[in-house]
Order: structure tokens, then sequence, then C-alpha cells
């Protein structure tokens, strides 16, 4: 059984990688493990930057196959690739760099893992939503959302920008708070909750909004038991977690950059050892 480790790398190894503001392991030993168990001569190490058009430069002139694109990154990202796939270009945003002879192509697997969820966990278009977040996420999960057939849906963010542009975008309603309003469904696609950051020990909805709900959803993937998860299931709720489309996500990327499509059971397998 593959580990995730490799005998050798040589200067023939295919390098592939992620940009993060925090960069984790779960991505690193995700890739890793399904190269190893797949015998590809690949191999995977995330990064973090302060300069990202001299690191996107960086995979262009070093012949980096392919970069994961995290937060804060998915929007600064466009003005430096060369091709926007549709995925990316219905909701601007960017999650994954291709590098095809030094053309950079860009997609956004986000969005149909999103959508591969809420159709999985029969979650009903019916339902009213709350997502908190209006970054570069918060676009590929409100357009999952539509394209899903859900129709009242409302973006929660004190950006008074990008808040009512998102839902404006999209067709929704917009909030700087949650204040009352009470919905079926909510979706954090906020940073609260994330292991290492400022706000690693809060939820960004209450006890009240969890209790009105049927279905919790927190992107989060690290850890993948948040301050929400852990509420919503202490409640009662169905959840979905943020290591459900981490999992998701990352097996688009890895058939994107080997050009291997790794079945369910192999995904279900990396996706435990990226988090044990």
């Amino acid at each position: 059984m593959a580990t995730g480790s490799r005998d050798e790398i040589t200067k023939d190894t295919t390098l592939c990688m992620s940009l993060s503001a925090r960069p984790s392991n779960i991505g690193t030993r995700f890739h890793n493990y399904l190269y190893a168990e797949l015998g590809l001569d690949f191999v995977y190490k995330a990064f973090t930057t302060t300069d990202l058009p001299s690191a996107i430069a960086g995979i262009r002139a070093l012949g980096i196959r392919g970069c994961g694109v995290s937060m804060p990154f998915k929007e600064a990202s466009i003005e430096h690739v060369d091709v926007m796939h549709p995925s990316a270009a219905a909701i601007t945003s960017v999650n994954t760099i291709v590098n095809e002879a030094g053309t950079l192509h860009a997609y956004n697997t986000d969005y149909e893992a999103v959508a591969t969820l809420l159709a999985e966990h029969h979650v009903s278009t019916d339902f009213t939503v709350a997502v908190a977040g209006s970054g570069g996420m918060a676009k590929a999960v409100v357009a999952a959302l539509r394209d899903s057939g859900f129709t009242a849906v409302t973006v929660i963010a004190r950006n008074c920008e990008t808040g009512p542009a998102l839902a404006r975008q999209y067709g929704f309603e917009w909030r700087a708070e949650l204040g009352g309003l009470r919905t079926e469904l909510l979706v954090n696609v906020t940073p609260v909750g994330m292991a290492g950051g400022p706000d690693a020990d809060a939820s960004p909805f209450d006890d009240a909004a969890i209790a009105a709900a049927e279905t919790v959803f927190d992107v989060v993937a690290m850890p993948p038991d948040t301050p929400l998860i852990r509420a919503a299931a202490a409640a009662g709720k169905a959840t979905i977690t943020g290591a459900e489309v981490i999992a998701l996500q990352a097996a688009a990327q890895f058939a994107l950059y080997t050009g291997v499509t790794p079945t369910p059971e192999q995904v279900r397998r990396a996706s435990e050892y990226s988090r044990s």
C-alpha cells in the first residue's frame, strides 16, 4: 500500500505545487500519495508567497506542471495566466493552473466539487440559504448553488463592495450581517474556524442560526471538524465538510495535472491519508 513516499526524485521528475496564504500538508499528502500508488514520476510541494506575479512567472519559467491556488490568490491570479477555461471564467476565480508548454491554463475545480457535494448529500434546492463570505471561493459556492437550482440565497458579507456585487451577479440578496435571518442551509466560505488563523476557535454562525438550519456546510478543510461543524453535529444537523470539498477538487486537479483519473476508492484512501 502506498504511504505517500517515493524512492527517488530525479531531474526528470515533474513538479506540481500549491500557493496559499497558510499552506497545509493536506494537498501535499493527497497528491504525493496518489503519485506513489499509481507509480507516477511526479512530486507535489506547498508554498506561500508575498510576490504572486513572480511566483506564477516561476511556474512558467521553471516548467512546473500545475499549481493549486487557494485564498487569497484566487482572483489575483487571473491577470497572470494566459487561458481562462469556462469553469474559471464563469466565476472569475482560479483554483488550478496547468502549464501546457509555457501556456498557463486556469480552471476552477472548487465549483465542480461544491455542486457535486450538494447533489450527493441530497440538499433540497427548496432550502433557503445563507452564505458567509464574498471572496473567490464564495463565488464558486454561490455559482454552484445557482446552477444547482437554489433560488433563495442570501450572501452575508461585511465588505460593502464585494458582498453586494457577488449577490447581484447571481441574482441573490445581500446582508452585511446575518442578524435575525434564519435559513435551512448555512454555508461558511470565510476563514473563520481555520486552524492557525486569528479566528480558529470561532464560528461564523451563532447557535440560534445553527438550531434553525437543516444542513450546515463549512468549506474550511483544516481542521475538518471546525467549530461550526462540531456545533452543527452536536445539534443533530446534517453536515458537509471542507475535507469533502478538498478531496473532490484535488482529485479533479490531479487528473488535469497527470492525465490520470483516480478511482473513487483511491480518492477516499488519499483523502484519509492526507488528514492522518
